[in-house]
């Protein structure tokens, strides 16, 4: 039976996971908090790949006082050896009576396997408590374990009248010094920013995360993705001088070309084609087999598009900027075949809110009804 206190301590759990930043890719966020007879003791939280989880970090917190605790846990305890020893080991070594947990990890590796053991070893269970919260958290680590492929997010930066760049090319800048801030803070929380080899041989952008509160320590930089069917990337480009791994997918091109690129440092993998360029969807699985959960995207019009076409965007975000460019400019998205209005690509508006004087609109596509 679950009570108010039990929610407050998993909203105070969702808290402790929330504030983990930049998240602890390739792993969820999770958080988890001991209490005993009401009274906090021990709270912990999992900050990076390969270090202690949440409930680790509770339990040393804790001390001797878990004996006899709840843990509110946002996520399921492992129970397998990964780069660490499972968590429901340390969980019943401690003595923690009671497990309360928001999700059942979709990890094929976990996937109810620790809470069935926790039980076994006679701890009360309860898990679903503020499920949604903490989806809402994972929504990439949850999308990779169960549906092979990355969270999308799409980034837009327009003017008033949808345009992206003028129609010579120039795009900088188009959105405000606050917006710019966000953007980079949404680089930082990402597995990876992907663009594409137009955008590269346009703006030749390094797609680091910059301009935060807290420099990002190089090793904690996100990926670089280039979607680059030709392998147009020059070994010059900005992007390959920056800390962290680049990878460039490809479906055609000469091996002197490959191998400069090679040479630089980036990683180059061979795709499936499809329509003409690099298929997506093979795109998006082989991120995720290299355990991207959260994708950024910063491209040009046509592969926004494409993405938005083919239903693999999973979120737009579009920033605002109080101007007008001129019919001529270029659009925020090309959507080739849409001619009548009931050939429109609805969406819907999650969040809109003021940064500076742009405005910042998140938005969902949804499907086209039949």
């Amino acid at each position: 039976m679950l009570s108010g206190d039990d929610h407050h301590w998993m909203a105070d759990a969702l808290r402790l996971a929330a504030a983990v930043f930049p998240p602890p890719h390739p792993n969820p966020r999770v958080g988890c908090v001991l209490v005993r007879d009401g009274e906090l003791v021990g709270r912990g939280a999992h900050h990076r790949a390969g270090g202690p989880h949440a409930e680790v970090e509770a339990i040393r917190d804790a001390g001797g006082a878990a004996r006899g605790s709840t843990a509110y846990v946002t996520l399921e305890p492992c129970a397998h050896h990964g780069r660490t020893p499972p968590c429901v080991e340390a969980l019943v070594e401690a003595g923690v009576v009671r497990v309360v947990a928001a999700l059942r990890d979709p990890n094929p590796r976990v996937a109810g396997g620790g809470l069935e053991r926790l039980a076994a070893a006679g701890i009360e269970v309860v898990d679903g408590l503020m499920s949604a919260e903490a989806a809402g958290q994972n929504r990439g680590f949850l999308q990779r374990m169960s549906h092979g492929r990355p969270w999308v997010t799409v980034k837009l930066a327009a003017s008033l009248d949808g345009r992206t760049a003028m129609e010579s090319g120039e795009s900088r800048w188009i959105t405000s010094a606050a917006a710019r801030r966000d953007v980079h803070r949404r680089r930082a929380a990402a597995s990876a920013v992907l663009t594409g080899s137009g955008t590269v041989l346009a703006d030749d952008p390094r797609l680091t995360a910059r301009d935060l509160e807290i420099p990002l320590p190089d090793a904690r930089q996100p990926g670089r993705v280039v979607l680059d069917s030709r392998l147009r990337t020059p070994p010059s480009a900005a992007l390959l001088a920056e800390p962290g791994p680049v990878l460039v997918f490809h479906v055609a091109g000469d091996s002197a070309r490959r191998d400069a690129l090679v040479e630089w440092g980036a990683e180059v993998v061979a795709l499936p084609s499809a329509g003409g360029g690099i298929d997506l969807d093979a795109a998006l699985r082989a991120l995720a087999e290299r355990e991207v959960n959260d994708l950024f995207v910063e491209a040009g019009p046509t592969l926004a598009g494409a993405l938005t076409r083919a239903g693999l965007a999973d979120e737009l975000l579009i920033y605002l900027a109080p101007h007008l460019m001129g019919d001529a400019a270029r659009p925020l998205m090309r959507l080739p075949g849409i001619e009548t209005m009931d050939q429109r690509l609805p969406v819907s508006v999650t969040d809109v809110r003021r940064l500076g004087d742009a405005l910042r609109i998140t938005a969902a596509p949804m499907p086209v009804p039949e």
